[in-house]
């Protein structure tokens, strides 16, 4: 009997600490705004035919086609289509475009899906399939929260014109330092004082937990400045030092 009633306690700890399963990868969005009825969607921010660079954001946790431009509980700041064009807007260059990608299942709450990286593995293998299918000689991925856990899975053989990865308000990339990421590209971060990942452990047990923080100094990323930036979802905010670096990124200064 003791057996059996052992058997839950089991099963739930292998949901939790058991190896990561890749879900269902969604088919390749097409190249041009839109949102899709299976909850994806895309904002593009300029001319992709004119673009010498592309900077492609990975929004996080609860994300989906409905708040996609309006935000998650309707705050702005929170919207990728927003974020996209604040960040082309700060860019100011009609040779660089900004695209919000939402290609993958985001986890719905900070549950079981978000300390788990399934969704963040069969996210990781859309976009590579997507930033495949892009034009431009440079590409510049920034994730954000949760997805910059989709990023750091992705950054092995990632397409070879992808210069940096960004991560912002990251609750890890899925390593435990930058170079096991196995990418060419320079890896950046930066967390806020106030943004509440900080207060999530930097740890990665199977298949629980994304690593240690890439705004830890032990990670190895180039920091991201972020003086000023209120909370997870500040970054984007016109004046902050967080997307003025973003910007010059995008531009080819640093």
């Amino acid at each position: 009997m003791r057996r059996l009633l052992a058997l839950p306690a089991i099963a739930l700890c292998w949901a939790v600490l058991g190896p990561t399963h890749v879900t269902d990868v969604p088919a390749p969005l097409p190249i041009h705004s839109g949102r899709w009825p299976d909850g994806r969607a895309l904002e593009i921010v300029g001319d992709l035919a004119a673009a010498r660079t592309v900077v492609v954001l990975v929004p996080g946790v609860d994300t989906t086609a409905a708040n996609f431009d309006t935000g998650l509980g309707g705050v702005q700041r929170r919207a990728p289509a927003w974020q996209a064009r604040q960040l082309a807007a700060a860019i100011g260059r009609p040779d660089v475009v900004v695209i919000a990608w939402l290609g993958y299942e985001p986890p719905e709450g900070v549950r079981l899906a978000a300390v788990r990286e399934d969704r963040a593995a069969a996210g990781a293998l859309a976009l590579r399939a997507f930033v495949a299918r892009l034009p431009g000689d440079r590409i510049v991925l920034v994730g954000h929260s949760y997805g910059s856990t989709v990023v750091g899975l992705a950054a092995p053989r990632l397409d070879r014109r992808v210069t940096d990865l960004v991560a912002l308000g990251s609750p890890g990339m899925g390593a435990d330092r930058a170079a096991d990421l196995h990418t060419t590209a320079r890896v950046w971060a930066g967390s806020a004082a106030s943004d509440w990942t900080r207060r999530l452990p930097g740890l990665r047990i199977l298949g629980a937990g994304h690593g240690t923080h890439p705004a830890d100094p032990a990670f190895g990323a180039l920091a991201l400045p972020v003086d000023g930036v209120e909370g997870h979802d500040g970054y984007f905010v016109t004046g902050t030092p967080t997307l003025g670096a973003l910007a010059g990124l995008a531009r080819g200064e640093s």
